[in-house]
């Protein structure tokens, strides 16, 4: 009897343990799914777009919310670092786009191919790499995903090829990863973006124009976010419409604050390039928080209200959260608990992006190639030799 009462105590004791939301969580009945009506898409030669309702499952709102709580996170740790001066150089955050890359990597496969310009901490999570090497090679380490040596606009993963510094440079790249899985007869597709402010380049008209004429698997992406870095869309270009701008490649309007909207969009886009059609072109209207690169207060161009305004009626975090929550997907103490959980591995790897020794100056001239034999690489002077080692 003795023996029994003790267990019974034991287990009482171990449920007082437990933080009481967590009993809660655990006892309530959720829901596995909710059906959420999302905004309709401005079509552009498209008979028929992404549809207009979508189903979340409660575990894909859940990942959801994880994923673009663990950006917006990084991205205000990555603020803090750079003015403490242990980030250095560029670095352009995208706190407030959350929903673009956390839903552009809901709508396609792991093994579909995505380029990106120099805001692209967020692509290079949601492609598969952890806070920690994100952090260390903002912070120059060597446990960086480029080994430190890339920074905060030169990172890549598997099936990702980076960050790119060049304004518009990666649009013409983009087409030809297309081209290439075209080439090699995969069922795969790649996708590119660009800024609003690389719109009006030369070379993304000629991309488009290759691409149609190839029929490459190819979704042009302009993430417009309103500004280019200090020029308002309406003062740079004389057409707004974006997804207009492939003239004759089809094209949507999608609004890029609602997470769902961006993962059906992108469905929807997958499958026209998949069925042999060749391109098309989406444009998110999204919006950043933070002014186009750290150097930038991001105030003097727009108002401190205008950037209020959406933080209060838009948010991609806010808008996926109010929908669960109202759908009995998940409950307010349970995303709390999300956030103290995102909130620790955020400060975990931010301890480890600043104790991580930088790389020494030996391994300068490494990895220039992926699979070729080691040679010299000349330094500042011709006496000075460095060994590339791929």
């Amino acid at each position: 009897m003795r023996k029994m009462l003790a267990a019974v105590s034991r287990v009482l004791s171990g449920v007082a343990q437990k933080p009481a939301s967590r009993v809660l969580v655990a006892s309530r009945n959720f829901a596995n799914d909710a059906t959420f009506e999302i905004k309709k898409c401005d079509l552009h030669r498209l008979e028929e777009g992404p549809p207009v309702t979508t189903v979340l499952t409660r575990e894909d709102g859940l990942k959801y919310y994880r994923m673009m709580q663990t950006v917006r996170r990084m991205e205000l740790k990555a603020d803090q670092l750079y003015k403490q001066k242990i980030i250095r150089g560029f670095c352009h955050l995208c706190d407030g786009q959350e929903a673009c890359c956390v839903g552009l990597e809901a709508g396609i496969n792991p093994t579909d191919h995505l380029i990106t310009a120099y805001r692209a901490h967020g692509f290079t999570f949601t492609r598969g790499l952890s806070v920690r090497e994100i952090l260390a090679e903002l912070t120059g380490r060597r446990g960086g995903c480029a080994k430190g040596k890339g920074g905060s606009m030169h990172m890549y993963a598997k099936n990702f090829y980076g960050g790119n510094g060049i304004v518009g440079a990666q649009v013409p790249l983009g087409a030809g990863i297309a081209l290439a899985c075209k080439y090699n007869g995969k069922d795969e597709v790649c996708l590119t973006l660009y800024g609003d402010g690389a719109a009006n380049q030369g070379q993304i008209f000629e991309a488009y124009n290759m691409a149609a004429l190839w029929k490459l698997p190819c979704i042009f992406i302009c993430e417009n976010n309103r500004y280019g870095m200090g020029t308002s869309v309406e003062r740079a270009a004389a057409s707004t419409d974006y997804y207009k701008r492939g003239d004759f490649i089809p094209g949507l309007r999608v609004d890029g604050m609602d997470i769902l909207c961006v993962r059906e969009a992108t469905r929807f886009a997958a499958a026209y390039c998949r069925s042999g059609k060749g391109p098309i072109l989406m444009e998110l209207q999204t919006y950043r928080y933070h002014g186009h690169s750290m150097s930038d207060p991001g105030v003097s161009y727009r108002t401190r209200e205008e950037i209020q305004e959406v933080r209060s009626k838009s948010d991609p975090i806010m808008l996926l959260k109010d929908r669960m929550v109202n759908s009995n997907l998940a409950s307010v103490e349970e995303l709390k608990e999300i956030d103290v959980e995102v909130r620790k591995e955020i400060e975990d790897a931010a301890q480890f992006a600043t104790a991580d020794p930088e790389p020494p100056l030996e391994e300068l001239g490494h990895h220039i190639y992926s699979s070729d034999p080691p040679f010299e690489v000349r330094g500042a002077n011709q006496w000075i030799k460095f060994k590339s080692i791929s």
